[in-house]
């Protein structure tokens, strides 16, 4: 089992911060495909998606938002 370092994250990411805010989100989308029920995973969501990152296989762009002035 691969062991997911901050370092890691914050090459990737920026700092690790942004990293597991990245990684947590795209488990998120991940959770919303249907599942097959004979498939057995052997990792949870998170620590899949912690490990794409860290690998590089993982892309994200930043948006920023929009202030909404009153």
């Amino acid at each position: 089992m691969h062991i997911v370092t901050p370092n890691e994250l914050a090459y990737r990411a920026g700092n690790k911060y942004l990293g597991v805010l990245v990684a947590a989100k795209f488990a998120r989308f991940v959770n919303d495909f249907p599942r097959d029920p004979s498939v057995e995973f052997e990792k949870k969501l998170t620590t899949s998606a912690l490990e794409e990152l860290a690998l590089g296989r993982l892309t994200y762009r930043l948006i920023r938002r929009r202030r909404h002035e009153t």
